[in-house]
């Protein structure tokens, strides 16, 4: 307890108490979500607020009405029974110009938080989110007005053996608050708590507090409390209430991404799939709908890589995936189709960020991230969940490297790929298939390939951090001159 405010005036200043968790090897602490409930165990003995505001280490308050928002969202007439949480977007303050790496997430969350605000609620997004702590106690919306006497027994059996933790949650989970008189009376039950054994035996992790199971922990605390009915409501305020720091690099940014993948899948591959939370939970459809749509992205490599090799494979061996335009013809009409929803779909997309504000250059750095980062990152997280599955090897939560430098937005390098640790075939093409050839189609796809993945073309010449080491480059082109040898054998059988 660094400072206590035993005057118990209002305008005085609040509790301040600086928490530090104990961490035993032999057990496991659930890295982020362990660390919450650690969190929300301790502030129930020390204060029992029935509100608690999540914010990540690298973000900090940029508005300074950021409490009486969310209040006046968690305390209006009918929220008590509806309102489980008020989510803030991510916003950032030291972002590079245009969003290199496409890792500040403005049309995300300016099309995305937005349209699934209006169904059961946005998703939990892990920092800049104010939460009920009955919510987080596993209270369900039917339980609240009247108070099942009965359920919260039931709750409280698998609280753990801490009674001042007990008595506590008693009073929130009764809608009831309570002022510790004494803080420093409450050290030895906060240590109890705050254990690294404490929680065997309880619910802690599974149905009360922050969930494991998932290196996405956010996704699916806030999935699970959508579950039980709750709805969520989504805040932006002007100016934005948090601002944080973002990935300043390649690497960093990308073992986010793959982190993210992993604990998705996680999700979608188990026992909370929100096709079972709706089907045996109070789930919306729609609301369903829209996780799957964001579960299912760590699927999108396998689709992705075939999609990026089916060019390449075509104009070694000849053939065509496309058709052809044929002299003197006018093209066919589902060439014309292709081309239409390629136009279509561009068009889309760049009106999107020109709506938002951003730029045009913004735009095509996110689409061109969104192919480099499709069959990298995303590809290493679905075999690493892949690898789960089988038993093989189990995940682990990779920190993501934020450099906080106030260098870097004046940096001549910044944007520039970062890298840690395409081979050309002499020999001829092959006869065309059916006397139909690789044609423009093909050409275009895999120029438009090449385009997106520029910063690696480069990374091959250029030398130090922003060089791809030897070592890769030889792996790389192994890999590729398999895929040949795969490609002409094909044309061979």
């Amino acid at each position: 307890v660094i400072w206590e405010n035993k005057t118990g005036l209002q305008d005085g200043l609040p509790h301040l108490i600086y928490i530090s968790r104990e961490k035993q090897p032999k057990h496991p602490h659930h890295y982020k979500a362990g660390a919450l409930n650690v969190l929300a165990r301790v502030s129930g003995l020390m204060t029992n607020a029935p509100y608690m505001l999540n914010v990540d280490c690298d973000m900090f308050v940029n508005n300074p009405k950021v409490a009486l928002h969310a209040m006046c969202l968690l305390l209006s007439p009918n929220s008590e029974k509806e309102i489980a949480y008020a989510q803030f977007p991510q916003v950032f303050y030291d972002g590079l110009k245009d969003d290199p790496y496409a890792n500040q997430f403005v049309i995300c969350y300016e099309y995305l938080g937005r349209g699934i605000a209006g169904l059961q609620g946005p998703l939990y997004g892990g920092t800049g989110c104010f939460h009920r702590r009955k919510v987080i106690y596993s209270l369900s919306p039917n339980n609240v007005d009247p108070v099942n006497e009965k359920l919260i027994e039931s709750i409280l059996l698998n609280f753990g053996s801490s009674t001042e933790l007990i008595n506590s949650a008693t009073k929130v989970l009764k809608g009831k608050t309570n002022t510790v008189a004494n803080l420093r009376n409450s050290i030895h039950a906060a240590n109890q708590v705050s254990s690294s054994s404490y929680e065997y035996g309880t619910s802690w992790g599974t149905t009360v507090g922050w969930r494991y199971g998932s290196t996405t922990e956010d996704i699916h605390t806030g999935l699970m409390i959508h579950k039980r009915g709750w709805r969520s409501i989504f805040c932006t305020p002007d100016p934005p209430a948090f601002l944080g720091c973002a990935p300043s690099g390649g690497p960093a940014a990308a073992t986010q991404m793959k982190r993210w993948t992993t604990g998705l899948l996680e999700i979608l591959f188990s026992k909370s799939c929100p096709l079972l939370a709706t089907l045996f939970g109070m789930l919306q459809f729609r609301q369903c709908l829209a996780y799957l749509w964001i579960l299912t992205w760590g699927m999108r490599p396998v689709f992705e890589l075939c999609y990026a090799a089916l060019p390449a494979y075509c104009i070694i061996t000849n053939s065509h995936f496309l058709p052809k335009v044929r002299a003197n013809l006018n093209p066919p009409i589902s060439l014309i189709y292709s081309i239409t929803i390629f136009v279509i779909y561009n068009i889309s997309t760049l009106s999107e960020y020109l709506r938002a504000g951003e730029s045009i250059q913004a735009w095509w750095n996110n689409q061109r991230m969104s192919r480099i980062n499709t069959v990298n990152a995303w590809l290493f997280g679905f075999l690493s969940i892949i690898l789960k599955l089988l038993g093989i090897s189990e995940t682990i939560f990779e920190v993501t490297q934020k450099d906080q430098s106030n260098d870097d937005a004046n940096d001549v390098e910044a944007g520039r790929f970062t890298f840690d640790g395409s081979p050309i075939s002499s020999q001829w093409q092959p006869p065309p298939r059916d006397g139909h050839g690789s044609g423009l189609g093909e050409v275009f796809c895999s120029v438009y390939l090449v385009i997106c993945f520029w910063p690696f073309l480069k990374g091959l010449v250029e030398k130090g951090r922003h060089g791809i080491p030897l070592s890769t480059i030889w792996k790389s082109a192994a890999l590729a001159l398999f895929f040949v040898h795969l490609c002409k054998r094909t044309t061979m059988d």
